[in-house]
């Protein structure tokens, strides 16, 4: 386990990019916080760190956004509105994890069923006005 705080947007992707250089195919990283905690930031981060060149979105009405990098695809999961496991299923989601590439999954308790075994899981909470303490298990 490890904890970082950041006070701004640029220092949230910095430890994000610095946590990418640690992932390997097949990953799936849980990120976890309340409504503009700053998952969709540290998924630029890491996105970043993964030699992504494209600007990652929050795929809030896609659920799922795709993004080519260097070495891995990042897939990035927003289960926001994802109202059931049949929902999420009848979506394909579940297939993109074990594609070899690395999984960023916003609001993943909304598809716990169909996450795989062994995830990582960061926990970003509001610290201040602009900080934030971010937890990786």
């Amino acid at each position: 386990m490890a904890v970082f705080f950041s006070e701004s947007k640029e220092q949230t992707i910095e430890i994000a990019k610095n946590f990418a250089t640690t992932l390997k195919g097949g990953d799936t990283v849980l990120l976890c916080g309340d409504m503009g905690a700053g998952k969709t930031v540290f998924s630029k981060g890491v996105a970043q760190g993964l030699g992504i060149l494209d600007e990652v979105t929050s795929p809030t009405y896609a659920y799922m956004n795709e993004y080519a990098g260097e070495k891995y695809t990042l897939y990035h999961y927003d289960c926001y509105r994802i109202q059931s496991i049949e929902q999420a299923e009848n979506l394909g989601l579940g297939e993109y994890f074990y594609l070899g590439g690395i999984c960023l999954v916003e609001w993943s308790q909304n598809i716990a069923e169909l996450l795989p075994e062994n995830t990582i899981r960061v926990q970003i909470k509001k610290s201040g006005e602009n900080g934030r303490e971010i937890e990786i298990i």
